[in-house]
């Protein structure tokens, strides 16, 4: 009885620790949404729009956890999850159609090519020739500034100073009238915003709060939030289609909120950092400090094999989240239409998607670890004059964009060249990103 009563608490406090794990656990698994359907009100115009409009395509911007491609190729993120479960309660198909800028999707949108937005804030500009349904969630906008620089606090702290934002950007229209005196640039990407904020050509841009802690950069830091700015989460349907805007506006309000925020959650946790190993070297510190004689030995062992267990499991996850990384990159890689290509330091090629290969006439295979003077798929002249511009671009670290032409061996072509210093996690540089698209196939895609 006495053996007992005394290992009454080390019993507690092991019950405690299995309670917690078991709550980690079920944290850390990725929760599943029913996908019942729900009873909609919907009208007799509403179910005969269904009836002729059954597919809804939607221009859809690959932006990581609200919609973007997985490494199979197929959409997924929170607004995909959304616009799934309203399939399922209205019956209508939506068809995704990929758009590269946000000034594509809207030129797509005004041209009648598409019928609705998931990823466009709303502004007057677009109030023009958009609806929009009712907000279903939202993030801050937040400042994104170089590394040891002061944190941006308010555009006002911006003035005679270069922000840069992707063209016909949400805010863009707001800061040109109310902050004329802040050097507005505007670029046609997220990607080609941060490369001038990196170079030095920008003091600064703005990102959603939630995508801008997606993207680590040696030299780049997110700051603060942007005073009285808001990016809503939206449907934005083309006008001429008030039955869409309404199934749309039907289905978000037939949202159970619990749902809602289990969707929320179910891609936003992971983007703030965990705090759990601070909380188990707290926890580990209270059971030495509260454990006795053999109770202390029998619960230092029971920890310190769950630990290794932990940090087994983290090793194992981390390993497969870099090789669906790696995977992803690949195949993104793959999928842009252009040539692109990786170089170290000393200007070797370090990876190129099919493109450049195609363009080329070459095999990775052959021309990997090897300098563009070094193999034969250029004129001799061309390759010294670009791996010459590859070396100073690396001693300067600046960012390169430029219409050009080029002699390939088939013949002189005009380019759109562009090449980015790109860093490691610790802020050294490791070597460039570049590629080219051909001027006449752009114009034809614009």
């Amino acid at each position: 009885m006495l053996f007992s009563n005394g290992f009454k608490p080390v019993g507690c406090w092991l019950l405690l620790l299995a309670t917690m794990g078991i709550s980690q656990m079920g944290v850390a698994a990725p929760m599943v949404i029913p996908e019942h359907g729900s009873t909609l009100a919907l009208n007799a115009q509403e179910l005969q729009w269904i009836a002729t409009h059954p597919r809804v395509v939607v221009t859809a911007l690959d932006y990581p956890l609200y919609l973007f491609k997985d490494k199979h190729g197929r959409w997924s993120g929170f607004h995909f999850d959304v616009l799934k479960r309203i399939s399922v309660m209205t019956g209508l198909q939506f068809v995704f159609e990929e758009s590269f800028s946000t000034d594509q999707m809207l030129v797509k949108l005004e041209g009648g090519r598409a019928d609705l937005s998931s990823m466009l804030s709303m502004n007057d500009e677009r109030k023009v020739f958009l609806d929009f349904s009712h907000a279903f969630g939202g993030a801050g906008w937040i400042f994104v500034g170089r590394v040891g620089a002061p944190q941006v606090q308010s555009l006002d702290e911006l003035a005679k100073r270069v922000l840069v934002l992707p063209a016909r950007h949400a805010l863009e229209a707001v800061i040109r009238r109310d902050y004329p005196s802040i050097e507005l640039r505007t670029v046609k990407t997220n990607a080609e915003a941060r490369a001038w904020v990196e170079s030095g050509d920008a003091y600064a841009t703005i990102d959603n709060e939630i995508g801008a802690q997606l993207y680590p950069s040696g030299r780049l830091q997110v700051g603060a939030v942007v005073p009285g700015k808001w990016d809503a989460d939206y449907m934005s349907v083309r006008k001429g289609q008030p039955q869409l805007l309404s199934i749309l506006n039907k289905a978000l309000n037939a949202f159970p909120p619990e749902d809602l925020r289990a969707m929320r959650l179910k891609w936003f946790s992971g983007a703030v950092a965990s705090r759990a190993p601070g909380f188990w070297q707290r926890l580990d510190q209270w059971f030495c400090a509260g454990i006795v004689v053999v109770g202390l030995f029998s619960l230092l062992s029971l920890l310190w094999n769950r630990r290794l267990a932990v940090l087994v499991r983290q090793r194992f996850e981390a390993e497969k989240s870099l090789s669906d990384q790696l995977a992803f990159q690949h195949a993104l890689l793959d999928a842009m239409p252009d040539p692109m290509f990786v170089r170290d330091l000393q200007g070797r090629l370090v990876m190129c998607n099919k493109s450049y290969e195609e363009a080329l006439s070459t095999r990775f295979d052959q021309v990997q670890g090897r300098q563009l003077i070094e193999v034969d798929v250029m004129p001799k002249r061309t390759a010294e004059l670009l791996h010459a511009e590859f070396m100073s671009q690396l001693e300067t670290r600046r960012t390169r964009f430029s219409e050009r032409q080029l002699r390939f061996k088939d013949g002189i072509r005009d380019v759109y060249q562009w090449t980015v210093p790109f860093y490691g996690a610790d802020g050294h540089l490791r070597g460039l990103l570049g590629g080219w698209a051909e001027i006449d196939r752009r114009n034809r895609q614009a």
